[in-house]
């Protein structure tokens, strides 16, 4: 049966024995132990480092294993570990495949000297048997690994894996409904869950698990940030703060992927950073994309989409921040480029010079989905007025950041459409309270005061309008590209249910509805064979978000 957001068989729920994904009977004892791995040739030197280790002792250790129950199985829970945990990190089916060679079944083989090393970093730091390293590994979670690989006079190769983790008697929010299911164990292996189960029917458990009291505290999916600029500190200076060097906004980024797990963020998705000189090329570039393929196989970071840099008209934004485009053919060729970067979908500026005007034709910014589409690419809009909101409708975008200023005829045609609204209402509780803690005149001012309440009125009647009429509804802080912080998500969570949203159907825009934003079924999602992205926090979220702000362990985060 499936429960929503979750999905877990029947059997599991009663007195199964079976382990999602693994062969029948229990996990061999020696699952989370040393893998043997056999001699064979010398490990050719590459760019591709251990990963290439990996896949050519792939072809000697993929044989079939069986269980003690007498059925066969190609690698067991140890198959499933290694291969989901590639996958999640963006490995393709291929790499994932290969990957499994390192929980093959245990083989002899002579001593030999150790080239410790991390899994896909290109590199390896040489050390005699024995020695160990923590490494970030592909999958979902922190292992400590002796990882031997076969240097130039030395074959075979072995690695020790994590133990299991149960996560006992805890309570699980499921956003498809209002109400907890209580009494709940999860069992994680490698970063993935195993089983979902009640607490008082866990059947058999693999003898080296790992237990933590969960009473008291509820599971929650990993949440989406699905309109952020990772590059950016955001902050009542975020505008500035964009023209700060590449190498600050770099250390910017790790900072904020620091924020974003420890808030329970496993996904954002990149709107927009500054262009940067990239060292290998001397070409410019969207920063998030370097931040992208530095996260790529950290498990500690929040896995993410990127897309570029914004494409704007001229005199929209100051400084430098934006690709501008002034017509059509420039419109198209920088849309192109965007892509030829390496961008994984578009962002378009739909506000122009003059609030009361589009900067480009419905025509125009049809031709750029149309070019996107065909490279199975996505494109969204920047919404701030409601000229650009038609323009972009009309176009076919698949989704709208912001919405501030919507009307009905724009809401029933983006649900017939399909086309989503990312909200980012708490920025305007962000502006507010830095009517206390600045001095800024657009803050402090009556002005100012009047102008951010008038236009957060309008969002929220904007947000209220879509959700009535169908539209899908994810949700993002805008942090770093707006005023908040990167961890500031349970503020935007707490501002779609002043919108009239339902605190329940608020957390699955923040969990769900961005995965279905993303086309990501696991994002936001708690299922048995996927990936352990789901952290604890203490109270109820499907009924006060504010506890989306206790947060209590993360899954994917070591300790």
């Amino acid at each position: 049966m499936r429960f929503g957001a979750f999905a877990c068989s029947s059997s599991n729920l009663s007195n199964s024995t079976g382990i999602v994904g693994s062969c029948p009977g229990k996990p061999r004892p020696n699952q989370s132990r040393i893998r043997d791995l056999p001699r064979g040739r010398r490990r050719r030197r590459s760019s591709s480092g251990s990963l290439q280790t990996a896949r050519r002792i792939s072809k000697r250790c993929s044989r079939p294993r069986r269980s003690r129950s007498g059925t066969t199985s190609p690698a067991g829970v140890g198959s499933l570990r290694r291969v989901s945990s590639a996958r999640s990190a963006g490995a393709s089916s291929e790499e994932a495949s290969r990957i499994t060679s390192f929980t093959s079944s245990p083989r002899t083989t002579r001593p030999m000297r150790s080239t410790t090393a991390t899994l896909g970093s290109g590199r390896s730091s040489r050390r005699r048997s024995g020695s160990s390293r923590t490494r970030r590994s592909s999958g979902s979670a922190r292992q400590s690994l002796n990882v031997e690989v076969e240097s130039d006079d030395t074959p075979g190769a072995s690695m020790i894996v994590s133990r299991p983790t149960l996560y006992r008697d805890a309570a699980l929010a499921d956003p498809s409904g209002p109400s907890l299911r209580k009494e709940v164990s999860v069992l994680v292996d490698a970063g993935h869950v195993v089983w979902i189960r009640s607490s008082s029917d866990e059947g058999a458990l693999p003898p080296d698990v790992h237990v933590i009291d969960a009473g008291g505290s509820t599971i929650v999916p990993g949440m989406v940030d699905a309109h952020s600029h990772v590059t950016l500190p955001g902050g009542s200076h975020w505008i500035d703060r964009g023209a700060d060097p590449p190498e600050e906004l770099l250390e910017v980024a790790e900072h904020n992927g620091d924020l974003l797990g420890r808030a329970g963020v496993r996904w954002a998705r990149d709107v927009g950073s500054p262009l940067a000189v990239d060292p290998r090329d001397g070409q410019k570039r969207a920063l998030a994309l370097r931040v992208r393929e530095r996260w790529r196989l950290d498990p500690n970071r929040p896995r993410i989409r990127v897309a570029g840099t914004w494409i704007s008209h001229s005199g929209v934004i100051t400084g430098g921040l934006l690709i501008e485009a002034d017509d059509g053919p420039a419109l198209l060729k920088a849309a192109s480029t965007q892509l030829d970067d390496g961008a994984d979908f578009l962002k378009l500026y739909l506000d122009g010079p003059k609030k009361e005007e589009a900067p480009w034709s419905t025509e125009d910014v049809q031709a750029v989905v149309e070019l996107a589409h065909g490279r199975g690419a996505k494109v969204t809009a920047h919404s701030g007025f409601l000229v650009g909101a038609r323009v972009g409708i009309d176009a076919g975008v698949d989704s709208l950041e912001h919405g501030f200023e919507l009307d009905s005829d724009a809401v029933a045609m983006m649900a017939r459409q399909g086309t989503f609204l990312v909200s980012t209402l708490a920025i305007f509780r962000s502006w507010a309270s830095f009517a206390q803690t600045t001095t800024l005149p657009r803050f402090v001012s009556d002005e100012g005061k009047e102008r951010i309440a008038r236009r957060r009125e309008r969002a929220i009647e904007s947000v209220r309008l879509a959700y009535r009429a169908g539209v899908g509804v994810a949700t993002g802080t805008d942090f770093g590209g707006g005023s908040l912080r990167a961890n500031h998500l349970a503020w935007e969570v707490e501002s779609l249910v002043e919108a009239g949203l339902k605190p329940w159907e608020a957390l699955a825009s923040a969990t769900v509805r961005g995965g279905d934003l993303l086309n990501e079924p696991e994002a936001g999602r708690i299922v048995e064979g996927g990936p352990a992205d789901f952290f604890l926090v203490h109270g109820d979220p499907l009924t006060d978000p504010t506890a989306l702000w206790r947060v209590w362990r993360v899954a994917w985060l070591p300790g």
